[in-house]
């Protein structure tokens, strides 16, 4: 394991490595690094890293030291004399008539020395026109001739999707890209719109390729005969995202039907004379190919923003909610406890509810004088009471005293 710092030397420009030389530093600090044209200011995109050395292709550089606020100042004074340096060049091309075209031009660190970007066509012999801005600029001069791709991700810009150019954001090296990839992913092959402004095939038909080839695997070609649920017929159309095809079935040549590839049989991939001796398999056992539908719940836009929402934030409320179904739950129960209630009485809600008096039981005629009354039978005495307290309305009757 070896320790490592990431650098920047451009905004979107590729990550290179560097040995910190035992200094902590953190992402966004400006470091100075040695390279090939000497030290340079770079900014950390990743600060101190352990990574294995078999990572490693080549030798790391060391960091020289954290760039300081006049590092920064230096660094403002070049952008400045690039801006002049730029002119005087396009002036000079001008004047010796070159065929080519001027991109960028780059301070070193120190100021020492000047390096140009252009393009052309063919080569170009610009061994006067080094002399003439060595003379004027009074540096080190070198002239560099890149690519359309790289004069793309130098200048920047906004492709077709309206977004800035994928070059010159976040790819560091360009991959090679072919008209084949367009048939594989069945694109438009017009040239207007499959390819970038630098004039090139767009770098984004490499993104989803690898997708594209492992769908193609699984999935008939274009004129294949194959079987489906419903006869043989033969592919007309074929959509690899939605892994479905259009199938012209012989029994009704007029009105194709879709399938997923998993409800085919193929008998021949691609195009070709069909099957001698072919017989085509009887509908019974050709239903046996149809799928089962899937049971799906599909939500619409306004669902599953608000799922969403509510994953991300829950709601305060879910108490309250809780006790809202808690209350439903219980309004049931308390409806059947009602209905087995027993009523009330003209006493009020608190008073005990009286028990109904059991029946009578037939009292004997006779009595024997100073005999005890027997079971189910009441003394005279308490019925007379009875009868005087209900006629004089509950009270007792009054006695006059002489």
């Amino acid at each position: 394991m070896i320790e490592i710092i990431s650098v920047r030397f451009k905004s979107g420009g590729k990550q290179y490595y560097f040995n910190p030389n035992g200094i902590s530093f953190q992402e966004g600090d400006g470091v100075i690094v040695e390279t090939t044209r000497g030290q340079e200011y770079a900014q950390c995109v990743q600060g101190n890293t352990m990574i294995d050395e078999i990572e490693l292709t080549a030798p790391l550089r060391p960091v020289v030291r954290l760039a300081t606020p006049e590092d920064a100042d230096m660094v403002e004074k070049n952008k400045e004399k690039e801006k002049k340096a730029f002119s005087i060049c396009q002036e000079k091309i001008a004047e010796h008539g070159l065929d080519m075209k001027l991109v960028s031009a780059e301070y070193s660190f120190d100021g020492s020395k000047v390096l140009f970007f252009f393009t052309s066509e063919g080569r170009v012999d610009f061994r006067a026109l080094v002399k003439d801005l060595a003379s004027a600029i009074h540096a080190r001069i070198e002239l560099r001739q890149i690519g359309v791709r790289d004069e793309a991700k130098m200048l920047g810009g906004l492709g077709i999707c309206g977004r800035p150019f994928c070059c010159s954001q976040f790819l560091d090296d360009f991959q090679p890209v072919s008209i084949k990839m367009a048939k594989t992913q069945n694109l438009s092959l017009n040239p207007t719109k499959i390819s970038g402004t630098c004039g090139r095939l767009m770098c984004c038909l490499k993104y989803e390729q690898d997708a594209y080839e492992d769908l193609v695997k699984t999935t008939p070609k274009q004129e294949s005969f194959v079987e489906t649920p419903d006869g043989a017929g033969t592919v007309c159309s074929v959509n690899l995202l939605r892994q479905t095809v259009q199938v012209r079935l012989d029994s009704a040549p007029e009105s194709p039907k879709c399938y997923h590839n998993c409800e085919l049989c193929v008998i021949r991939n691609g195009k070709g004379k069909r099957p001698e001796g072919y017989v085509e398999p009887p509908l019974s056992e050709l239903a046996k190919l149809r799928r089962e539908p899937e049971e799906r719940t599909v939500l619409n836009e306004e669902e599953r923003l608000s799922a969403a929402l509510e994953a991300a934030f829950p709601s305060r409320e879910e108490p309250q909610q809780k006790q809202e179904v808690e209350n439903k739950e219980e309004a049931p129960r308390r409806r059947n406890r009602s209905r087995h209630r027993k009523p009330k009485t003209e006493l009020g809600e608190g008073a005990p509810v009286q028990e109904p008096a059991p029946a009578k039981q037939p009292q004997p005629k006779h009595q024997e004088p100073g005999g005890e009354a027997k079971e189910g039978e009441r003394k005279p005495n308490r019925r007379r009471r009875r009868h005087r307290s209900k006629g004089s309305g509950g009270k007792a009757p009054e006695t006059k005293s002489e």
